[in-house]
């Protein structure tokens, strides 16, 4: 199985796809191999840090974290690390969106970083036709709804209301949100991220298949109706935000037994959440209704 790096770097850098890419042989996909991690770090990209937030790009406590999960879930389902993970390694990293959005970050932190821990998490039981298994590429280098790390991180900054990253944790302890309502276009809309959240986290909406079917619904009404008009969401201070960031070097390290918390760039207007919840709640039922969606328990 994939060791912890011993070659650790002291600071997060970027990592193109190419380089990634070279070096996801199926050795290293399926836990068999080390990614050469000296060779990594020759090729990768010294980030630029931001007065203030210095600390912010060291890989100590991140790497920390991801000791830490795989410590606290070794003997239980791995899926449920997600919903531990997801708010405190947003709330380490203190990065803005177009910080995320940089594929190359995911790639350095997955191969140089952290290379067991997506093994760990990620592989499965048993192979497919006879081949032993391994992990899929994209785990490693891929889109922010597959790669381990950024899946994490968006859905920690999608799904957080504010400071408030318990709705993460609702989020993130049920994968069909991570696999589906990730992936769609409706939940940069604040008050409708919040509002499916609500619907999970009082078991309307329990099951896969359950939050598949929302998922259809809730972006198939998208197509008629405004959600930021009929729920306006409050305009977004980004000041906020950077003077987070900017305090990385003086915040104390994540805590372990309770939840951090997130940036305070404003909660969600109550009453917009409210609107849309109820409206969510009626498409789903008029769809179980209508057979659109049938739910099997169990």
């Amino acid at each position: 199985m994939t060791d912890r790096p011993q070659h650790l770097p002291e600071r997060l850098a970027l990592l193109s796809d190419i380089n990634a890419a070279k070096y996801l042989s199926m050795g290293v996909l399926s836990g068999q191999e080390n990614p050469p991690h000296i060779a990594l770090n020759k090729v990768s990209e010294p980030l630029s840090p931001l007065p203030g937030a210095d600390a912010r790009l060291d890989v100590g406590g991140v790497r920390d974290l991801i000791d830490d999960v795989m410590h606290l879930y070794q003997e239980d389902t791995r899926t449920k690390a997600d919903a531990w993970l997801a708010p405190r390694l947003h709330a380490d990293l203190r990065l803005t969106r177009r910080d995320a959005a940089d594929g190359r970050l995911w790639n350095f932190l997955a191969l140089a970083v952290a290379p067991d821990y997506v093994i760990w998490r990620h592989l499965p039981a048993k192979g497919k036709d006879g081949v032993a298994p391994r992990v899929v590429a994209s785990r490693f280098q891929g889109f922010h709804y597959t790669q381990a790390f950024a899946r994490l991180w968006w859905a920690a900054e999608l799904f957080r209301d504010g400071s408030d990253y318990r709705p993460v944790e609702v989020a993130c302890g049920n994968q069909d949100v991570l696999n589906t309502v990730m992936r769609l276009d409706i939940i940069d809309h604040r008050p409708t991220a919040q509002a499916l959240i609500r619907l999970v986290g009082r078991g309307i909406v329990r099951t896969g298949r359950q939050v598949n079917g929302l998922a259809v619904v809730a972006n198939t009404a998208a197509s008629t109706l405004m959600y930021d008009v009929i729920a306006e969401d409050e305009q977004w201070d980004g000041t906020l935000l950077d003077a987070w960031i900017r305090e990385a070097d003086s915040a104390p390290p994540v805590s372990r037994y309770s939840l951090p918390e997130g940036p305070p760039d404003g909660s969600v207007p109550e009453k917009s959440v409210d609107a849309l919840a109820e409206h969510f709640e009626e498409l789903f039922a008029d769809a179980r209704v209508r057979g659109r969606i049938v739910d099997y328990e169990g």
